[in-house]
């Protein structure tokens, strides 16, 4: 929700969403925001972003890739990380991308420092970047870019302003003055309790492409917390989306998915789950859903070599179509 890349009102195909931001250990320099500060940075009760809202059983859930892949990761300095990405994939682009993240020296916490730039761009000049920065203990912004074939393809600014109990959030997306087209997305989320929270999603599109020039679509939105699971769900005239999440014990976490889609009269459940298992230094994910569609990831750490092997396949039974891809991340 309220990623305007990933999704809009209309159907109309996207480029593909930004990378994520590599694992980059915060700078040691000595923090700008004393221990008093810190702690009041600390609020317990905020909610999070409505973008969030099911975070807990998407990250469960296995990033499919097909093809071979071999990333090299390595960390200059405790501020800047380069990356190189070389794919060989019939589905998606092949090739060779060159990737950079730099970490600034404003420390808010032990795991945030500001300002996050990163991207990563290939051979041909087609380019992610995404900017995020948190200008206070409330304010959060973050801008990401697309360039492809030399044109901006996509692009979209999000403000985040937090308080001790609430987040509010304003997406702009693909805003074009001359041509009057653009998406506009209004989050608010508040915590109820410390356990529940509830919110809602106002999000706006207008230009020539859209039936009637413009239309609105307003989602209510809610979330449960309890120890060991999550429910969350959203409700609008489009449809419903609905998660659980549960932490079985270290090992094992399972998450479950339902989406419907009212205009089209069709919804797909998914379940899927992830098992840790550290003394192996190996990860698993998989799912399965409703449209017959099983996948996994492995994950393994080959220690003591900094080396990861990914192994990933997805097959679908109902229209007998398979992928299936081998990585390995060195760093």
């Amino acid at each position: 929700m309220g990623n305007v890349l990933a999704s809009s009102i209309s159907p109309s195909p996207t480029p593909s969403p930004p990378p994520p931001i590599p694992n980059v250990p915060p700078p040691s320099t000595a923090s700008s925001v004393g221990p008093d500060e810190t702690e009041k940075l600390d609020n317990s009760l905020n909610p999070g972003s409505m973008e969030d809202l099911h975070k807990k059983c998407k990250d469960i859930f296995p990033v499919n890739f097909e093809g071979a892949k071999v990333m090299v990761n390595k960390g200059l300095s405790n501020h800047f990380q380069i990356s190189h990405t070389l794919s060989l994939s019939s589905i998606t682009p092949s090739g060779y991308r060159f990737g950079a993240t730099y970490v600034g020296t404003k420390q808010l916490s032990p795991a945030e420092a500001y300002p996050v730039l990163l991207g990563d761009i290939d051979p041909s000049g087609n380019l992610n970047a995404n900017i995020i920065h948190q200008f206070n203990k409330h304010l959060r912004t973050k801008f990401v870019a697309q360039v492809q074939d030399s044109r901006y393809a996509a692009s979209q600014l999000t403000a985040d302003f937090k308080d001790h109990d609430y987040t509010a959030s304003l997406t702009l997306g693909n805003m074009d003055i001359v041509n009057g087209s653009g998406i506009a997305v209004f989050h608010y989320l508040q915590s109820i309790t410390s356990k529940v929270a509830a919110g809602a999603e106002l999000a706006y599109q207008y230009g020539s492409q859209v039936p009637g020039s413009e239309m609105a679509v307003l989602s209510l939105a809610g979330r449960y917390t309890g120890e060991n699971c999550v429910l969350s769900g959203t409700l609008s005239t489009a449809g419903a989306h609905v998660c659980y999440y549960h932490k079985g014990n270290d090992q094992l976490q399972v998450g479950v998915e339902v989406e419907t889609n009212l205009r089209l009269g069709e919804s797909v459940a998914t379940i899927g789950y992830q098992i840790d298992l550290p003394k192996a230094n190996l990860v698993f994910k998989g799912t399965v859903d409703s449209n017959w569609t099983v996948g996994a990831v492995l994950e393994k750490k080959l220690q003591p070599l900094p080396f990861t092997l990914a192994l990933s396949g997805m097959l679908n039974h109902a229209k007998n179509q398979s992928r299936f891809g081998c990585g390995l991340i060195i760093g």
